[in-house]
């Protein structure tokens, strides 16, 4: 008989058929489309390789438009990622305080911010600075960038925190206060170490978020992201959009895809330091670790070896 689970039915013989032929029909459908946008892009001449060859054979295309557009787009994620971490943070705790005051303010500010969408941030935060700063013009669009990922994202982020947060045991909160510590060492010590293990795919997702947005500043405010480096690159090569689409494409696939492996290395490593050997110390033990001259008495060699039993 086929294995079974409590939640799952293994397929029988017609179900496997079934299953078989859907994903020979999926896959034969998948095979039509690319062979059709092969094809529609060699008969628009997408495809050859003049487009192709600045990216392989002319440093300058990388050098003059695809780097420095790199190098802005990882300044404003990177900036914005350290200002949002700890103010949505910040914001997520201030959620959950005992205060009504604290938790209505901190609630009104992610709302308000979290309902409003990224670009139309950056367009006020651009007007602001130009309006009311000393800003130059050259630097007025990282700003704005800036500004608008941080006021979306961390309250985005707050809302992360306060779930995670949420999602431990109480005992854990009741523990630490029958053991005397206060309210904040409670928060510091206890609940967030582990809720920052427990809500790391979250946040990388949401990181991932940042660094995909910092196009929109390239869509409206001139800032030279690497998304707006395809319309100068491709006015200097010949029309080749596709292809410029394509090599930027493939890059914020590759910075996404580092950006989420080290997080899962990191995650990986806080949940192995986190890990108990799982060692237990009998009464024995415990007697041979008492200073010179110290003695331990029945009840303490009870406790120590009802310690270990359970």
């Amino acid at each position: 008989m086929s294995p079974s689970s409590v939640l799952y039915d293994a397929p029988g013989p017609r179900a496997r058929r079934r299953n078989a032929m859907s994903t020979a029909l999926f896959l034969v459908a998948l095979a039509a489309l690319a062979w059709w946008v092969v094809q529609s892009l060699a008969d628009k001449n997408q495809l050859e390789w003049v487009k192709w060859r600045p990216f392989f054979t002319d440093s300058r295309a990388w050098g003059t438009y695809l780097l420095p557009g790199l190098q802005n787009t990882v300044i404003a994620a990177s900036l914005a990622m350290v200002v949002a971490l700890p103010l949505g943070a910040l914001f997520g705790i201030a959620r959950l305080s005992d205060h009504r005051w604290v938790r209505g303010a901190a609630g009104t500010v992610v709302e308000f911010f979290r309902a409003i969408p990224v670009l139309i941030l950056m367009l006020f935060a651009n007007a602001a600075y130009a309006q009311y700063t000393n800003v130059g013009s050259d630097s007025r669009p990282l700003y704005a960038v800036v500004t608008g990922l941080v006021l979306y994202n961390a309250s985005v982020l707050a809302e992360i925190v306060r779930a995670g947060i949420l999602a431990l045991p109480q005992g854990q909160s009741d523990a630490a206060v029958a053991l005397g510590m206060r309210k904040g060492q409670v928060m510091r010590h206890v609940l967030l170490p582990q809720a920052v293990t427990a809500m790391l795919p979250a946040i990388v997702s949401q990181l991932v978020v940042i660094v995909k947005d910092t196009a929109l500043g390239g869509a409206l405010l001139g800032f030279s992201e690497l998304l707006a480096s395809v319309r100068p690159l491709s006015a200097n090569y010949g029309a080749n959009t596709i292809a410029a689409f394509t090599v930027v494409a493939v890059v914020f696939v590759v910075v996404n895809l580092t950006l989420t492996t080290f997080a899962g290395w990191l995650e990986g490593r806080l949940r192995h330091g986190k890990r108990s050997t799982g060692a237990v110390v009998g009464a024995h033990a415990v007697e041979d670790l008492a200073t010179p001259g110290e003695h331990l008495g029945p009840d303490e060699l009870g406790g120590a070896g009802g310690a270990s039993g359970r």
